[in-house]
């Protein structure tokens, strides 16, 4: 459960204690260059992606795999000085049939 004081955006100050990295960039301290602001999400294919791609390839087509990346596995980086700082990865296929799961908002809590 997300709790109702939660920081979606840019936190702008706001001193951060815990930071949920999910899909979407994440509000965040860097503890490699100090910065603060939102993550830069970069994404790889996960087995739930591939599930989603081999369920329509057989019938020799597969479109989905591009187009669904909700499904792939989320990398958080540092805008400022580009290291890694998080990653989220999906490894459950049952995802596929789970839409309201395909893309969770990435979120912090405030210190």
């Amino acid at each position: 459960m997300i709790p109702p004081n939660a920081v979606y955006g840019d936190p702008k100050g706001v001193p951060i204690q815990q930071t949920m990295y999910r899909d979407t960039p994440a509000p965040f301290n860097c503890v490699y260059c100090g910065s603060s602001g939102l993550t830069t999400v970069r994404s790889k294919p996960s087995l739930a992606a591939a599930v989603a791609c081999m369920m329509p390839f057989m019938l020799g087509v597969c479109f989905l795999c591009p187009s669904m990346d909700c499904l792939w596995h989320k990398y958080h980086y540092c805008p400022s000085c580009q290291q890694k700082v998080a990653d989220f990865e999906k490894s459950d296929p049952c995802l596929v049939v789970d839409p309201p799961r395909w893309k969770e908002e990435s979120f912090a809590l405030p210190a």
